[in-house]
């Protein structure tokens, strides 16, 4: 899951990150407006936490830019306003949660999983193709029934290729949806964690683990062709 922090005090937008990024998920941070903007025009984000209190660009100023293109995407208010009022207009104006400062990572973490779930159980929470399947609420994978233990990387890339099936996506494309932007696309992470992938499959059905495809000088797809 790729997450958009939106937070202009650096101590706490970079802890929010770290913590966020210690539980698995891919998480970027914007720290104006208009820099968030930027950033959701070229990232397909699942969602964002956003601080109402930003330069150049508020708060409520970027909620009103997604809401206008974007209905679907999952929004957290994070903010030092805790008059009713305000929670009442961020509600109004599509937020999908409003949590106040000071708060507990546990519950922000606690609410940001709620809300995946929600965006989740709208779309198609089991994945199977051929003899994979896969389940996004359980974070389970199975191949010809049998479990197998992935990473939250492995499960990731899976995932991504398990929603799109016969389609081609190149390295950054997927790195961009599993990892944060700081990744080396250059090193050999990426292409470890395909082989990894790919041999812990086999251990249970090589012929299965052949559906992962290299397309080579374009990218992978998930195809039995």
């Amino acid at each position: 899951m790729r997450l958009l922090v939106v937070e202009d005090d650096p101590d706490l937008g970079i802890g929010i990150c770290l913590g966020l990024t210690r539980k698995g998920y891919a998480v970027d941070h914007a720290k104006d407006g208009y820099e968030a903007l930027d950033m959701l025009e070229e990232t397909d984000y699942d969602l964002v936490i956003l601080d109402l209190s930003l330069p150049y660009l508020n708060g409520w100023e970027v909620l009103e830019n997604i809401r206008k293109y974007n209905l679907e995407l999952r929004v957290l208010i994070l903010s030092a306003k805790s008059f009713v009022d305000d929670k009442i207009k961020g509600l109004d104006m599509g937020a999908n949660d409003y949590l106040t400062k000071p708060f507990d990572f546990s519950e922000l973490e606690a609410r940001i999983r709620n809300l995946l779930r929600q965006k989740i159980s709208l779309e198609k929470s089991e994945l199977v193709y051929e003899s994979l399947s896969l389940d996004t609420l359980k974070r389970t994978v199975e191949v010809n029934k049998m479990p197998i233990n992935l990473t939250r990387k492995e499960f990731g890339i899976l995932e991504y290729l398990m929603k799109s099936p016969e389609e081609v996506f190149s390295a950054e494309k997927i790195i961009e949806h599993v990892w944060n932007r700081d990744v080396d696309l250059f090193s050999t992470t990426f292409k470890y964690h395909i082989y990894s992938l790919r041999k812990k499959i086999a251990e249970k059905d090589n012929e299965t683990a052949k559906l992962i495809q290299t397309i080579h000088g374009v990218g992978y797809k998930l195809s039995n062709k």
